[in-house]
């Protein structure tokens, strides 16, 4: 693997706080790397610490094979779209992605015809004549865009670029990204807190909690085998149910002090009494999602909410069994949260 970004034994700290706490991290040559978190997870830091924006307390920052390390932001030919678009309003569409490139020194007519075809690149070819005022919101973020690649930098970094889109744009445009990426090949950096963003957009996802990488692997296995507890209950929308092993779902050979976990959409609910296998809980509430409902149940003392089709959703109040199919489980160590193979899981390897 050719390494378009590598962060080894990264730190930075403001005052007393640690913002990123060791992050050893390589990026493939053109690939598309989503770093996903809550607020406060460090992932703007990280994207700051690679574009240089903020001086790391430790650590090296590589890009292409160069360490720049020491560089200042100019020096180290990266590109980084922000939330808010940043577009100057006296400027055309066209004024405005060709900025970065005129006061790098080059000339006007070389600065309009890379501005065209990083316009074209995006989609908004027909709009160079226009000023920010007179586009959409996502108008303005594809010129962001362009802006960006305009410089066709080494590594592209996106700070939640669709933060401030309503959910329709978000999806058209998260589309438009990948599209762009895999046209383009730049290696790419996508910060986002929306996992749904995260999993259709990412070769990988890297997960971030309190400055350090929970998780780094492709979409599939953050999903199917997520690392920590913090990863299942975070990577899913609800996340995953966590019970602790001696309730309801305990399979046999389950280790003693082990938390276990099952997706929403794993959890079969079927009327009480019609089986024998599963545990008994009662409805306590219903949400309709079109053709989804999520059903919120009581296991005893455990609370766990199943997916599933709305047509045949129970209802509140309603008792109901519950049955997990064990090699839909997961189990976490209760202390320190990390995976723990389940016998179901060992025999399909």
């Amino acid at each position: 693997m050719t390494a378009g970004l590598i962060l080894r034994g990264v730190h930075l700290t403001r005052g007393t706080i640690p913002a990123l706490r060791g992050i050893d991290l390589t990026v493939a040559r053109g690939e598309l790397l989503v770093v996903l978190g809550p607020s406060g997870a460090g992932k703007s830091s990280l994207l700051r610490a690679v574009a240089g924006l903020d001086r790391i307390t430790a650590g090296t920052v590589a890009i292409g094979g160069r360490d720049v390390t020491a560089l200042r932001p100019g020096q180290r030919n990266v590109s980084m779209v922000f939330q808010s678009y940043s577009l100057l309003p006296h400027l055309t569409v066209a004024d405005n992605i060709a900025f970065g490139h005129r006061i790098r020194g080059a000339d006007r007519r070389a600065a309009a015809d890379r501005a065209a075809a990083a316009a074209a690149s995006v989609g908004c070819a027909d709009l160079l004549a226009r000023r920010p005022h007179q586009l959409s919101g996502g108008e303005r973020q594809r010129v962001a865009l362009a802006r960006a690649l305009v410089r066709e930098p080494d590594v592209f970094l996106l700070d939640e670029p669709l933060a401030h889109l309503d959910a329709a744009l978000r999806t058209s445009m998260r589309t438009e990204i990948r599209a762009v990426h895999d046209r383009l090949g730049t290696t790419t950096v996508h910060v986002t807190h929306d996992q749904s963003e995260a999993m259709a957009l990412g070769d990988r996802i890297a997960v971030l909690r309190d400055g350090r990488i929970e998780q780094l692997g492709t979409p599939d296995e953050v999903w199917h085998r997520p690392r920590t507890r913090y990863v299942a209950s975070f990577v899913g929308a609800p996340g995953m149910n966590l019970l602790p092993a001696d309730g309801p779902l305990r399979p046999p050979g389950t280790a003693a002090g082990a938390e276990l976990g099952v997706r929403p959409e794993h959890v079969t609910v079927i009327a009480a009494g019609s089986t024998t296998d599963g545990a008994i809980g009662e409805v306590e509430r219903v949400e309709v999602l079109g053709e989804d409902a999520l059903v919120h149940l009581r296991l005893g003392a455990h609370a766990v909410v199943a997916r599933v089709p709305a047509r045949t959703r129970p209802a509140p109040g309603d008792r109901v069994t519950v049955h997990v199919a064990d090699e839909h489980l997961h189990a976490f160590d209760a202390i320190t949260g990390e995976r723990i193979p389940l016998p179901a899981e060992a025999a399909t390897r």
